[in-house]
Formats: structure tokens, C-alpha cells, sequence
């Protein structure tokens, strides 16, 4: 390896390590608290006819009611208020989740996801503790839930559906949806002089979203400015052990005119606001690996939407926090009646899943960016990588061992340039000897040396860029393999094998009563160890000038520190690229073909390369300078 292919590598290995410094999640997060529901549940099931609405009572057992103490509002007068009456709560499960619904603001309390498990679930020992078990997606314990309408009424006064006490259209307290069926639970608020809120929530027994439907009747001398407001106010709950890895990815979008705007709350003394008029399709708000999204059936291009974040970087108990309120704003168009159907989506990111939908939900997923340029890497895994992962995904069970595969197939596919890569510097290695006896030959004068090495370049058709520029073709594949991995929903809490239990999370192997200075770490992650391994292996094959002898020992210590908090997923992907290109390197090296450097026929006729067109309009330069010293001097 010659000084310019080193110079090269030195560059990209800068390039990766400012990359990765910027992407890397924080060794140490917050561990938030492991708290447990009290809600009491009974597993009776019922079944009904396929595509007809649930209307049976499962079980009946008396809620646990809570006294909701909300203050009534000074903004608020007449009847919409709040009062002291019983909160009535309704569970609600089908297959792939189960809820609570309140009737205090007609609004989902609590909402878990029955296929994803707490990062904590495997420190509780009573496994058929459900709520302890499963992830809960609702800030509820901020303001009692969500989904709430909120409008000024012509005297001034603020409304917020959620202050007030809706009255249910089923009597039950729980209700199981079988896989074909649906359920349709109404909430009413009504004064005294027939002013109506109803909120119609349609229920489907195999999906995460839901149907509802918003009515307003006799509400015209009520509702001022044309307009309401359709109000998720508490963002969504963070799940995941390390909040500050969350909390990096914690996002609302906007989503207009096939379009995403999306709002990061960064800065903490300040609120993060943006408010946009016109059409909009829908909202989303989102943590790593899961989603909030309200969209509307009718688009107005009198409407608009509302959101704000606020970023809190030490929440007692909970670690790195983003709240974030998002609103759709509705036109009223001051008549009797007025009906408003929107859908709601609480569930996982999973690629197909939201594509499914139609909507574009599938374009909040962050697959990851090269200094801001998501257009590189999103088509790289949108159309080969995550494909290729969810096929293979059909024919083995364990992500770990898919991942192997994986990394396997991804190798085969890049042989082309790294094999070109490890040609072109062993042809290097072949040349070294020949470069020193010109160093010393025509020692002190640096564009003789320039100009006779160029010669045996030409000489011998090596190509001095051969040996990085296959690297840069493979790093937009490799960048894309890397943020994949940490964003894939599809490997969170998978275990593999050995101690590797979470491939979603840093596979910690011991712990140090320290924390190493610089990286600020104190968790060691075996694979990070193998990968540095590895690394050094192929560091120790591909240089042999002594005079960079210490980049053999310098990459591999500074990318195993750097690799320590990432997904063990991640870190086994590229521990095994390393294994299989250290394979293929001793193949290469160990092969006969190309191990003597023979003279290039009609070298002379050859048209300079690149890099030799580089070299000689710097030596050009170098002489016009030096032309225009001497005339100064004279």
C-alpha cells in the first residue's frame, strides 16, 4: 500500500469516524422505570359471525373507578365543563392489540401492543402479567389519554373535549373482537338544550388502526372561526432501554402534498413549533420502532395542522424526553350537523405494514442519510436491502442466522470491487520496493520522485486510486446496511445464540467500574471486540510499508470503542463482513495469478489514467511556481 492509497484510506476512515460519531447512540442511557397496571383482566372470549359488529358483552366485571380530579377550566363556561362523575373504563382487544377507552373526554387511555414485549419483560417473574409484559403506547399518565376536539366558542371561551364526561353506547366493561369481526363503541356528550359531541369508534379484530368518526350537532352558535381542532396532545410513550437513542429518533411529520415536513424538538429552552394551512393528508408522531399516525378521509385545502415539541434532557426517572402535540385543523361549516371520518394508526414501523395502507405511511421510516442526502441511501434499502432481509426471513426463523446469510450474500454481491480493490494493492505491494529505490535514488527532489513513480505506474498499469475507489462505490451499500440495522423493527429483542439475547442492543459482556475516557463507555460488547479482530487482521494484511505500521493497530482500537454501544445486530453484520473479506483477501494474496509485475504492452500508447492527469498538472504547477520564484528573485 503506497502513500497515496493510504492518504485515501486515512480520508475515508475520517469520513466514517465523523459519520459514526454523529450517529452513535449513548453508551449509558437512563433506565426508565418498570411500572406495572393494576387493571384487572379476565380472559373469556366470545365468538360471532364473521364481518357483523360486536355488540356482546365478552365478561362484565365492575371497573376499578378512578375520581378524575381535572379542575374546571376558567376559559370554560355553560356545560362544557368538567365534572366529578365516575371515569367508566372499556377494555377493548383484538389480535393484535388491547386498549382502554375512558369515557372522562371520550378518549384511548391506554394502548398495548400484544406481539412486543417491554425491554423489562424479562426481568419480571410473573410472565402472565400482560400490562408489565407488553408495550403501552399512550402517555396517559400526562393527561389521562388522548384524541380529544378542541375549539373556541363565539364568547371566546377555550373547549377541550377532554375535560368532559361522555356517556357510552355499550354497557359492558370488556369486549374480545374476533379476527373477521368489527366493534363500534360511541361516545355522546349532550347539554340540556340537545348541543351534541358524539365520537363513533369503529374497531377492527386483525388490524392496529381504527375508524372514527366525529359528529357535531346543533353546534353552529357554539363553535366560532370556522374551524375545530382534532388533537393528539401527548406524543407518544417512550419504550425502549435507552431513552436517548429513542429520543434521537423521536419525530412528528407532517405529511402534504405527497411531502414530509418533519419537526425534531432539539433545543430545551425552547418550544419546537410548526403550523402549516392547506391540505394536509395526515400526522404522525413517532419513536424508534413505533408510530402514531391520524389521517383524514376528506382533504380541505382550508385546513391545516399544528404541531409542537418540546425536548427535555433530564426527566426524573425516565432519562432524554420528547413531547410533541400535533393537531389537524377541521372547517366547520356552521350548519346542524356536521360528520368528520378520520382513521387513527398506533403500531409498529414495519415497512410493509404501512405501506399497505396506501397513504404513504411507509416514508416516516428513517432509513438513514450521507450528510443529509436521504435520496442515497432510502432506495438502497427501500428496494434491495430490506427485501432481500424479509425473504430470507421466510425460510429462517432466527434473525441471527439470517443475518449471517445475509452479510454472505451482500459479500458476494460487492465481490466485483473488492476483489478490484485487493488486486489493485497487491499489485501495490509488488511495486513498493521499486518506490523506495526511487526515494532513494532521487532523494530531496519530491517531483522527480513524483514524476519517475507516475512512470512505473504507467509502466506496469498500476492504478495508485485502484485500491480506495472500489471502497467508494461500496459505501453508500454499507452506510445503508449500517442504519438498517439500527432502525430494522424486525430484529428488536430477537435473541441469536450464546449470550447474544437482544440483537437490537449491544450484546454487554462485562462491565467496567469505569468509564473509558473519550468514548465515554463502561459496557464491553464482545461482538465489538470480534469486529476489532477482525479488523485488525485485514489492517495487518493489506499494509506493509513500516512507515504505517501504526494504522494497523490505530483503526481497529478506535472503530471497536466507537462500535461498543451499537445493536449487536449491527455489530455481528459487519464482524462477519470483516471475516469474509479477510477470506477473500488471503485467496487473493495466496494466489499465483498477478504475483509478478509484467511490463504493460504499448504502455507508451496508453492514454494517461486520472490520477497520472492529477499528477502531472500538479507537477506543472509546481514548475510555474518555481519559474515564477526565480523571476522575482532576479
Amino acid at each position: 500500500m503506497d502513500k497515496n492509497t493510504t492518504i485515501a484510506f486515512v480520508l475515508i476512515g475520517v469520513i466514517l469516524v465523523v459519520w459514526l460519531y454523529i450517529n452513535a447512540p449513548e453508551p449509558k442511557p437512563v433506565t426508565a422505570g418498570a411500572g406495572q397496571d393494576t387493571t384487572l383482566v379476565h380472559n373469556n372470549t366470545s365468538k360471532k359471525s364473521p364481518k357483523k359488529i360486536a355488540q356482546k358483552v365478552v365478561k362484565q366485571t365492575p371497573p376499578v373507578k378512578e375520581k378524575v380530579k381535572d379542575k374546571v377550566s376558567t376559559e370554560q363556561a355553560g356545560e362544557f365543563v368538567s365534572t366529578n362523575k365516575p371515569e367508566k373504563i372499556i377494555t377493548i382487544e383484538n389480535d393484535k392489540v388491547l386498549l382502554e377507552m375512558t369515557s372522562k373526554g371520550a378518549r384511548i387511555k391506554k394502548y398495548y401492543l400484544k406481539k412486543y414485549k417491554t425491554w423489562y419483560h424479562n426481568e419480571i417473574k410473573d410472565t402472565s402479567d400482560f400490562y408489565a409484559n407488553h408495550v403501552q403506547l399512550i402517555n396517559y399518565s400526562k393527561n389521562g389519554g388522548d384524541f380529544n376536539i378542541v375549539f373556541l366558542s363565539k364568547s371566546g371561551q377555550l373547549i377541550n373535549t377532554a375535560n368532559l364526561d361522555f356517556t357510552p353506547s355499550l354497557s359492558g366493561y370488556r369486549y374480545k373482537i374476533g379476527k373477521s369481526d368489527t366493534l363500534t363503541l360511541a361516545f355522546e356528550f349532550k347539554t340540556t338544550d340537545n348541543k351534541i359531541i358524539r365520537k363513533i369508534f369503529t374497531f377492527y379484530g386483525d388490524r392496529y388502526d381504527s375508524k372514527i368518526d366525529v359528529e357535531l350537532e346543533n353546534m353552529e352558535d357554539v363553535i366560532s372561526s370556522f374551524r375545530y381542532d382534532v388533537v393528539w396532545g401527548n406524543g407518544i410513550n417512550f419504550v425502549e432501554k435507552n431513552s436517548v437513542d429513542e429520543a434521537n429518533y423521536a419525530v412528528a411529520t407532517i405529511y402534504s402534498g405527497g411531502e414530509n415536513t418533519t419537526v425534531n424538538a432539539k433545543d430545551e429552552k425552547e418550544k419546537t413549533v410548526k403550523d402549516m394551512n392547506g391540505k394536509i393528508d395526515w400526522l404522525a408522531l413517532t419513536n424508534k420502532y413505533f408510530a402514531v399516525i391520524l389521517s383524514q378521509d376528506k382533504v380541505s385545502a382550508d385546513g391545516g395542522a399544528l404541531v409542537e415539541g418540546t425536548f427535555k434532557k433530564n426527566v426524573p426517572g425516565k432519562g432524554e424526553r420528547k413531547y410533541y402535540s400535533a393537531s389537524l385543523k377541521v372547517p366547520f361549516n356552521n350548519g346542524k350537523i356536521q360528520k368528520n371520518t378520520f382513521h387513527l394508526f398506533i403500531g409498529p414501523l414495519k415497512y410493509d405494514l404501512l405501506k399497505s395502507y396506501g397513504k404513504g405511511f411507509q416514508s416516516i421510516i428513517d432509513f438513514g442519510s450521507i450528510f443529509g442526502l436521504k435520496f442515497i441511501l432510502r432506495p438502497i434499502t427501500e428496494y434491495i436491502l430490506l427485501p432481500l432481509f424479509t425473504f430470507l426471513h421466510r425460510f429462517i426463523p432466527n434473525y441471527g442466522f439470517v443475518i449471517i446469510v445475509f452479510s454472505l450474500i451482500i459479500k458476494f454481491a460487492l465481490y466485483p470491487f473488492t476483489k478490484q480493490s485487493y488486486k489493485s494493492m497487491k499489485k501495490m505491494q509488488l511495486l513498493q520496493p521499486k518506490i523506495t529505490e526511487l526515494k532513494e535514488k532521487y532523494k530531496g527532489d519530491q517531483q522527480r520522485i513524483q514524476k519517475e513513480t507516475m512512470k512505473l505506474y504507467k509502466t506496469y498499469g498500476v492504478n495508485p486510486a485502484g485500491g480506495c475507489l472500489p471502497m467508494v462505490f461500496q459505501m453508500p451499500i454499507l452506510f445503508a446496511l449500517f442504519e438498517f440495522f439500527k432502525v430494522a423493527i424486525q430484529i428488536r429483542q430477537e435473541p441469536f445464540i450464546w449470550w447474544i439475547t437482544n440483537l437490537s442492543a449491544p450484546d454487554v459482556i462485562a462491565t467496567l467500574p469505569f468509564k473509558i475516557p473519550i468514548f465515554n463507555i463502561s459496557e464491553i460488547s464482545g461482538l465489538a471486540v470480534l469486529l476489532g479482530v477482525t479488523m485488525f487482521f485485514q489492517q495487518k494484511m493489506s499494509i506493509k510499508d513500516p512507515s504505517q505500521k501504526a494504522m494497523v493497530y490505530f483503526m481497529p482500537i478506535l472503530f471497536t470503542f466507537m462500535f461498543m454501544g451499537f445493536s449487536s445486530g449491527l455489530n455481528l453484520y459487519y464482524f462477519l463482513f470483516n471475516l469474509f473479506s479477510i477470506v477473500q483477501q488471503y485467496s487473493i494474496n495466496k494466489s499465483k495469478k498477478d504475483s509478478v509485475l509484467v511490463p504493460v504492452k504499448n504502455a507508451e500508447n496508453k492514454k494517461p489514467g486520472f490520477m497520472a492527469r492529477m499528477m502531472e498538472a500538479a507537477e506543472k504547477q509546481a514548475q510555474a511556481q518555481k519559474k515564477a520564484q526565480n523571476k522575482k528573485r532576479r
